[in-house]
C-alpha cells in the first residue's frame, strides 16, 4: 500500500551522534532559563517548524504558545532531560510574521539553575522548513492505516462522501504517549491507499477533542448548509461535554459551534454517536455514560438541542470497565428477510483476554428505546465482536455506499498500548471490515466481520498453492514471502482429527501457533513466543474464538504484516486481530493435524502490496 501525503506532514526522529551524544543545534531559537522548572524559548528563525526535543521516559511538560504575548495554546510534552529519543514538529506557519515564545514549565526536580540548565532538551531545539517524514520503526504496518507520526487511538468521526472515505482517529500531535487528543485526519478512495491530512479539530478553551461522530446533513436540519458534514464529538476539560462543529469542505475543515456545548450532564458522559432516523425523521444521539455502563439514547430535530429518552445497560453484558464509544445501527439477517438492530459497546478493561475490547448487543430500536433479544434462559448474553487481544473502539462509517456497514477499530489494547516497540508512531487501525447478522444454531443472532472486498486490491503474486492436503502429525511446511507480509488462505476439513496446527515461524524459532480444537469446537492463537513479548506482562497470552460450525468444516483468511496477525472466518463467523512483534519474519507456514487425519484444500498465499 502507498501512501500518498497531500501535504507535508511534520515529523523527524532525533539522530544520535557517534559515542551516543546528541550534537547541539539550537538553530532559530533563543534559550531563556528562569528558574529551576520554569525556561523561555523565542523563536528567532523563520522557519515553518520548531522541533521539540522528546523523551519518553520523562513527565509531561506544560508547553505555553505565546503569539505576539497572547496565549494561543497550551501543550503538554516530554521534554528530554537525559536523552533525546525523538523530536516532534510544532507547526509555527500560521504565525508568520509574528513574535512567538515558549513558556516552558517542567516537573523535574532540579536543585539549581545551573542543573536545569544541563537538560538534553535546551540544547536540541531547532527551526526548519522541512520535515523528514520516512518510516524509521521496523514494526510500522506494510498495509494497515497508521498516523505518520505521534499517538493514534480510537478511531472517530468517519464519514463517506463523493467516492472517499475519511477517518478520523485521536491523535497527539506531540509525541508517541497519550496526551493532547486532537482529531487526525486521513482519507481514501479505495480502504487501501490513505492519504494524510492535517488535523481536523484541535483543543480549544473548552478542553482536548475526545471521540465522537459525523454524518451529512442531507435536509440541513442544522442550518449549516444542504449537504454539510456534521460533527460531534467530546469536549474534555475540567469536566466531559458535547460540542459541534461542522464542515462544507468534505471534512477538510471544521468550524466550531459558537453555541458550544449543545449537551452537558451531571456524570462523565463522553463518545456521542449520531445518525439521521428516517423512520422518526429525526436525529438519534447514543452517549456512553462511561462509568454507570449503560448508554444513553437521546433524540434531537437539529443536533442542537437534545431530549434525553431511555438508557441502556445496566447490569447487562461485559460490566468490569467503562462503557464508551457506542455505535447503533439497523442490518439484514443474512438469508432471511428479518431486520435486527446492532449496538457496538467497547469496553475497558473487561474483555474476554483481559484489557479493552468490542462487546455488541442485538435488539429492536424504535428510535427511543432498545430492547435487547434474550437467549433461551431469557437472559442478554454477552456477544464479543473479535476474540482477539487487539481491536478495541470500533466504529462504523455513515453514508456509506450501497447500505454497507463498514467499521475500523484501533489495534491495540490499553494494557500495554503505551509500551509497545514503536515510538516514531504508536498504533494502527483494524484492517476494514464488514458487519453482517447471522442466526446460528443456538437460535441466537450474531454479528459477522469479514475484510472489506476493497482489500482484494492488495494480493500480489501467488507464492503457495496447494489444491489438497491430507494432514497429519508430521507437519507440512511452506515457505512464506521473505519479508512475511501476506494472506494466508485455505479451506478445512477436519475430518477425524482432533486437532489442527497451523504454524507461522521465523528462523529464530519465535512462532504463532494456531489451534482448532473439535471437541470444543473453537480455535485459538497462541504468542507466547511470538518474538518481543516481554515489554509488558500483559502481552503473552492465547486467546480462543468459538467457530460457529457443527461438522468441522471451515475456512480461513490470515492477514500477516510486520506487526500484526487477523484471523478470519471466510463467512466472517470468527475473527481473532492479535498484534505480535517477531524480531524477524515469519517466514514458514506448518500444518499438522494429532488424533486423526484431516484435509485442507484450496490452499492459498498471496504476497501482499507494501507502501
Amino acid at each position: 500500500m502507498k501512501s500518498a501525503v497531500k501535504a507535508v506532514i511534520p515529523f523527524i526522529m532525533a539522530l544520535s551522534s557517534i559515542g551516543g551524544t546528541l550534537e547541539a543545534s539550537n538553530s532559530g531559537v533563543q534559550i531563556e532559563h528562569l528558574g529551576v522548572n520554569n525556561t523561555l524559548v523565542r523563536i528567532t528563525g523563520d522557519g515553518n517548524y520548531l522541533l521539540l526535543p522528546v523523551q519518553e521516559s520523562n513527565d509531561d511538560a506544560k508547553v505555553n504558545v505565546l503569539v505576539d504575548g497572547k496565549l494561543e495554546r497550551t501543550i503538554y510534552v516530554r521534554m528530554a532531560k537525559s536523552k533525546v529519543d525523538y523530536t516532534v514538529p510544532l507547526d509555527l506557519s500560521p504565525y508568520k510574521g509574528h513574535k512567538v515564545l515558549l513558556d516552558i514549565v517542567t516537573s523535574q526536580n532540579r536543585a539549581t539553575v545551573r542543573e536545569a540548565k544541563e537538560d538534553a532538551c535546551w540544547n536540541n531545539f531547532s527551526v526548519t522548513d522541512t520535515i523528514d517524514v520516512t518510516n524509521r520503526d521496523k514494526y510500522r504496518p506494510a498495509f494497515h492505516h497508521t498516523p505518520q507520526y505521534g499517538w493514534m487511538n480510537d478511531p472517530n468521526g468517519m464519514f463517506y462522501k463523493d467516492g472517499v472515505w475519511h477517518l478520523y482517529y485521536q491523535w497527539n500531535p506531540y509525541g508517541s504517549k497519550w496526551q493532547n487528543m486532537t482529531w487526525g485526519h486521513s482519507s481514501s478512495t479505495n480502504l487501501v491507499d490513505w492519504e494524510h491530512h492535517p488535523a481536523a479539530i484541535e483543543p480549544n478553551g473548552l478542553g482536548t477533542v475526545f471521540s465522537g461522530s459525523s454524518a451529512i446533513d442531507t435536509n440541513n436540519t442544522t442550518g449549516f448548509g444542504q449537504d454539510a458534514v456534521v460533527t460531534l464529538y467530546t469536549s474534555a476539560g475540567t469536566s466531559q461535554m458535547q460540542s459541534l462543529a461542522w464542515s462544507t469542505d468534505n471534512g477538510n475543515s471544521f468550524t466550531i459551534y459558537p453555541g458550544n456545548p449543545v449537551l452537558t450532564l451531571e456524570s462523565e458522559a463522553r463518545d456521542p454517536n449520531m445518525f439521521w432516523n428516517s423512520k422518526t425523521n429525526e436525529w438519534n444521539l447514543v452517549l456512553a455514560h462511561a462509568l454507570d455502563h449503560e448508554m444513553l439514547i437521546f433524540t434531537s430535530p437539529d443536533l442542537k438541542t437534545w431530549t434525553l429518552q431511555s438508557s441502556f445497560g445496566k447490569g447487562l453484558g461485559a460490566q468490569d470497565g467503562v462503557w464508551e464509544c457506542p455505535d447503533l445501527f439497523e442490518l439484514n439477517v443474512d438469508g432471511t428477510s428479518e431486520k435486527k438492530w446492532m449496538l457496538l459497546c467497547n469496553l475497558n478493561p473487561g474483555g474476554p483476554f483481559g484489557g479493552s475490547a468490542t462487546q455488541y448487543f442485538i435488539g429492536d430500536f424504535d428510535g427511543k428505546t432498545f430492547k435487547p433479544d434474550t437467549d433461551a434462559d431469557g437472559k442478554v448474553p454477552t456477544k464479543w465482536l473479535d476474540y482477539g487481544k487487539d481491536h478495541y473502539a470500533t466504529v462504523s462509517w455513515s453514508d456509506a455506499p450501497d447500505n454497507r456497514r463498514t467499521v475500523i477499530g484501533w489495534m491495540s489494547n490499553w494494557q500495554y498500548a503505551a509500551e509497545v516497540p514503536t515510538m516514531q508512531f504508536r498504533s494502527a487501525n483494524t484492517l476494514p471490515r464488514e458487519i453482517g447478522l447471522f442466526k446460528d444454531s443456538d437460535g441466537q443472532i450474531y454479528a459477522s466481520c469479514i475484510p472489506s472486498p476493497e482489500l482484494l486490491a492488495l494480493r500480489g503474486n501467488l507464492s503457495v498453492q496447494s489444491s489438497k492436503l491430507t494432514l497429519k502429525p508430521k507437519a507440512k511446511t511452506f515457505s512464506l514471502p521473505s519479508d512475511g507480509i501476506c494472506e494466508i488462505v485455505m479451506d478445512i476439513d477436519a475430518g477425524k482429527a482432533k486437532e489442527i496446527s497451523l504454524e507461522l515461524k521465523n528462523s529464530i524459532d519465535e512462532k504463532v501457533l494456531i489451534t482448532y480444537n473439535s471437541d470444543s469446537k473453537d480455535i485459538s492463537f497462541d504468542r507466547m513466543k511470538s518474538g518481543l513479548v516481554d515489554f509488558s506482562q500483559e502481552f503473552p497470552a492465547v486467546t480462543i474464538a468459538p467457530t460457529h460450525e457443527t461438522d468441522g468444516k471451515f475456512s480461513l483468511r490470515i492477514f500477516v504484516d510486520r506487526s500484526s496477525i487477523e484471523l478470519f472466518e471466510k463467512d466472517g463467523r470468527f475473527v481473532m486481530t492479535n498484534l505480535v512483534f517477531p524480531t524477524t519474519p515469519y517466514t514458514t507456514l506448518s500444518l499438522s493435524s494429532n488424533g486423526g487425519n484431516a484435509k485442507v484444500t484450496n490452499l492459498k498465499v498471496y504476497s501482499l502490496k507494501t507502501k
